[in-house]
């Protein structure tokens, strides 16, 4: 078996963390991210400058033309973008229908594709209460599904599915990690909101660690 990885990479602050994770692990990453008409695609921009300087393979895949299957939420449709913590109700808004099932779906045949053993992705304890496709049981369903729908088995790998967004953050400033090189905000504008669940959440995390967050806030 080769030692390759697929890191399914947003751009994002946990994803960010994943592929240095799974750079560190050894093997030889291969990072795929995703254009499915969010409203914050300057993650893309972002995940793609970070490949670029790591020198690490990196396709994205646009599958806007299928946005409109996924209407409905205030990433991809024209909803407001809620404001507040994770713990509101409102934030269900931001659920895009079956997005980690379909984005997964794509990344697992990538990886039989080349061969490689495992598809990593960031999903964590802080997204548990809001996201179904982010949950214990949605991984545990995926990863058998992934390994007996092709010849190839493919592993999906969450190394920080029970860890919160301040363990995540503990854990890449241990690796010297830069969080400049990350776009969290779901507001796509040039500074970050601050009012976001997403941005409340980054707050609160680099407070938590004691730490100034390196990115710019409206």
């Amino acid at each position: 078996m080769t030692n390759k990885v697929v890191v399914v990479y947003s751009g994002g602050m946990d994803s960010f963390t994943v592929l240095h994770h799974a750079i560190r692990s050894g093997a030889e990453v291969f990072a795929i991210s995703f254009n499915y008409g969010q409203k914050h695609s300057k993650e893309l921009a972002v995940a793609q400058k970070v490949c670029k300087d790591l020198s690490i393979s990196h396709k994205e895949i646009d599958i806007n033309s299928i946005s409109t299957l996924m209407a409905g939420s205030s990433l991809t449709s024209d909803i407001d973008i809620p404001e507040g913590h994770y713990e509101d109700d409102n934030m269900k808004s931001t659920v895009v229908p079956n997005r980690n099932m379909v984005l997964l779906s794509m990344a697992i045949a990538y990886a039989v594709s080349l061969e490689a053993h495992a598809v990593y992705y960031g999903a964590h304890s802080g997204d548990h209460h809001i996201y179904p496709d982010c949950r214990p049981e949605f991984v545990h369903a995926m990863n058998v599904v992934s390994k007996i729908a092709n010849y190839h088995p493919v592993e999906i790998v969450t190394p920080y599915l029970k860890n919160t967004k301040s363990e995540i953050l503990k854990s890449g400033l241990a690796m010297g990690l830069n969080y400049a090189d990350t776009w969290t905000c779901y507001n796509g504008r040039h500074k970050a909101c601050g009012r976001c669940g997403s941005c409340i959440e980054r707050l609160e995390a680099f407070a938590e660690q004691g730490k100034n967050d390196p990115i710019d806030y409206e």
